[in-house]
C-alpha cells in the first residue's frame, strides 16, 4: 500500500514563493486551435500562484516527509500488459531521445523512448540523478503525483482558466503570452526548441533541455516560466468541445474526459508547452492553446505548479 500523502501534510498557511493573481475577466481560448474554440469571456476570482514550477528540491522535501512513491516508480501490473514478458515489466517513463537524422514528424515514437528506471529522481534514466539540479522543475510526474504534492502543501492544481488568466498577465490577447514578437529585441524569452525538430536542437535560448526555474524574466504578474520549459498539469479533465458549453465564471472543466484521438483514455489538460515546442512541430506554447495528457503518464518535459485561495 502506498503511503498516505496527507499524513505529513504541511499546516502552514504561508504564501511564501507565491504571487497574488488579482482575478478578473479576460478572453480565453484561441481561434488558431480547434479545441480552444470558441474564444469566450471568462471571469476568475483572485488566487495565489507558485511563482515558478515545482522544483526537484520542492518535490524531494515532499517525498522525504511522506515516503510517497510516484507512478513511474511503482511496479507494473502484468494484467495491464497482456502478452508482455514479466522481465520487461519494469517501471519507467518517457524520455525525449532525439534521432540522429531528420525524420518524418508523423510518428512521435521516433523521438520518445520508454526508459526503464526513469523517474523524477532519475530524469534521464537510472544512470542520471537530480544532484546539482535542485532548481530544475521536477519532471516525470503524473497527474496523481501532482495532486498528492499539492494536497500535502495545502494547495491545489490550477484550473486551466486560472492558468491562462495568469499567463496572459493582464495584457489581453497576443500571439504569445509575452507579446506579438517571437524574439522581442532579438532575444529568446522562453525555453522552447530552436533548430530542426527533432534531430538538431541549436539551443539558441541557452538550453537544450529543461532550464532551471526563473532562467527567464517573469511576466507582469511576477510569475516565471509559464511558457515553455515543461508542460504543466491543470485540474481540468480534457474535452475538445468544452469551451462551447463552459461556464463564464470560474469554470472547473467538464465532468468527463474525451479525446477523439484516444477514445476511452482519461486525460487532463496541460498548459504552457515545453522545451520541445516550436513553430515547426508543437506550436502549443502560443497564447490560448491547450495540451492534454493521460493521467497516469509522465515524461521528462512534464511538470506542474500549484495555486491556493486567499
Amino acid at each position: 500500500m502506498l503511503p498516505d500523502a496527507m499524513s505529513s501534510k504541511k499546516t502552514s498557511k504561508s504564501t511564501q514563493g507565491m504571487v497574488w493573481i488579482p482575478g478578473g475577466t479576460f478572453t480565453m481560448g484561441s481561434d488558431e486551435f480547434p479545441d480552444a474554440r470558441p474564444v469566450h469571456a471568462v471571469t476568475v476570482d483572485g488566487f495565489w500562484m507558485d511563482e515558478h514550477e515545482v522544483t526537484n528540491a520542492d518535490f524531494e522535501r515532499f517525498v522525504k516527509a511522506t515516503n510517497y512513491v510516484t507512478v513511474s516508480e511503482r511496479p507494473l501490473n502484468p494484467a495491464d500488459y497482456p502478452g508482455v514478458a514479466a522481465n520487461q515489466l519494469v517501471p519507467g517513463s518517457a524520455v525525449f531521445t532525439p534521432p540522429d537524422q531528420n525524420v518524418s514528424l508523423t510518428n512521435p515514437l521516433q523521438w520518445w523512448t520508454y526508459v526503464k528506471g526513469a523517474s523524477w529522481k532519475h530524469p534521464g534514466g537510472p544512470q542520471t540523478t537530480i544532484s546539482g539540479r535542485e532548481k530544475w522543475p521536477v519532471v516525470h510526474v503524473s497527474y496523481e503525483d501532482a495532486v498528492a504534492y499539492a494536497r500535502w502543501s495545502g494547495k491545489r492544481l490550477p484550473t486551466e482558466a486560472e492558468w491562462e488568466f495568469a499567463a496572459k498577465g493582464g495584457k489581453g490577447n497576443r500571439i504569445y503570452y509575452w507579446g506579438n514578437e517571437l524574439k522581442p529585441a532579438g532575444k529568446w524569452v522562453a525555453n522552447i526548441y530552436q533548430g530542426n525538430f527533432p534531430d538538431h536542437n541549436t539551443a539558441e535560448d541557452g538550453f537544450s533541455n529543461a532550464a532551471p526555474v526563473k532562467s527567464f524574466s517573469p511576466n507582469p504578474y511576477g510569475v516565471f516560466d509559464l511558457d515553455g520549459n515543461v508542460w504543466e498539469w491543470c485540474a481540468d479533465l480534457y474535452r475538445p468541445d468544452y469551451y462551447s458549453k463552459s461556464p463564464t465564471a470560474n469554470p472547473q472543466g467538464p465532468t468527463d474526459s474525451y479525446d477523439p484521438d484516444e477514445p476511452g483514455t482519461v486525460k487532463r489538460v496541460q498548459r504552457g508547452g515545453s522545451f520541445l515546442c516550436s513553430d515547426q512541430y508543437c506550436i502549443r506554447y502560443k497564447a490560448g492553446s491547450r495540451g492534454k495528457g493521460e493521467v497516469t503518464s509522465g515524461s521528462n518535459n512534464l511538470g506542474f505548479r500549484c495555486v491556493k485561495e486567499n
